[in-house]
């Protein structure tokens, strides 16, 4: 499964299709690009947020993709055709097709409650039938809309594949978040976005290379999260720092020694939102310039 979500910061500003192309251009390419580097993996289906759910997209992504499954969202008030009548989609499952509680599965794992109710149904947008679902899950107000490309799918599956997509969310939490790269990062654009993506992948390698997930690895068992790695990772060299300084002879002047570099590295800057000490000027009317506000 090929997931695509939406980080602004990946992409330059959009000023001409040729010279800077559409986030959904930008997608097609890396599809075809995968879809080359990585020949004999066979993609079963390709999972887009609500930004790419639109019918060109779609159709190239399951030709792309060779023909798997292509599953977006549409809006609510997205219209659809059902007995010759034009509705919108919304419109449609809340008055025609309400929805039936049933169990599903989220990313293999957890069972949950969802309200679900489904059709093939013309989308007035794509000029064809594509496979409609209304979900909602346990505890929300508000349907969400899928579409999906392949009619032959069940509805059942086609959820299910769905709840996939939110693995890019994860990977997007792990590069900001936990790595680091989104908020550290010191070139902008879209040079900079890439590298901060390049270290961030090799970072994730290096995390595979740790001992404990070595052995989850080979085990078979689902590896560590990236985030609970580097806290263990942290700790680790936090440990082996007082083991070490338990070495000297003594531990205590090497430690005030260590104080004192760490002074030098990490040293505490002003506020520059703190106006303290500042000269703003008077900020105020002057009196001899009252007049010439007149008129």
């Amino acid at each position: 499964m090929l997931g695509l979500g939406c980080p602004k910061q990946a992409f330059a500003k959009i000023a001409t299709p040729r010279a800077y192309p559409t986030k959904k251009e930008i997608a097609l390419g890396l599809l075809k690009e995968f879809k080359v580097a990585h020949s004999l993996i066979k993609i079963k289906g390709v999972l887009a947020d609500a930004l790419y759910g639109e019918k060109a997209f779609m159709d190239e992504a399951a030709k792309e993709s060779g023909g798997s499954q292509v599953i977006s969202q549409l809006r609510k008030n997205q219209n659809i055709e059902y007995r010759g009548r034009i509705r919108s989609v919304e419109s449609y499952f809340n008055s025609i097709n309400k929805g039936i509680d049933q169990i599903i599965r989220v990313r293999g794992g957890k069972e949950i409650k969802v309200t679900v109710s489904s059709a093939r149904l013309k989308v007035s947008s794509h000029s064809k039938k594509g496979f409609v679902i209304a979900l909602k899950y346990d505890g929300e107000n508000d349907y969400r809309y899928l579409v999906a490309t392949d009619l032959t799918w069940r509805t059942q599956d086609i959820i299910q594949a769905y709840t996939l997509r939110w693995l890019i969310e994860v990977f997007f939490e792990d590069l900001k978040l936990y790595e680091g790269w989104g908020r550290e990062v010191k070139q902008l654009d879209e040079e900079g976005s890439s590298r901060g993506l390049i270290l961030s992948l090799l970072f994730d390698h290096c995390l595979l290379l740790h001992p404990e997930q070595i052995a989850r690895i080979e085990s078979k068992l689902p590896a560590y999260t990236v985030g609970s790695l580097q806290r263990k990772s942290q700790m680790d060299v936090l440990l082996e720092f007082i083991t070490s300084l338990l070495e000297f002879p003594d531990p205590g002047d090497k430690l005030k020694e260590l104080g004192e570099l760490i002074k030098d590295v990490f040293q505490l800057m002003p506020s520059g939102k703190h106006m303290i000490g500042r000269d703003l000027g008077r900020l105020g009317p002057t009196a001899s310039l009252k007049y010439c506000s007149a008129g």
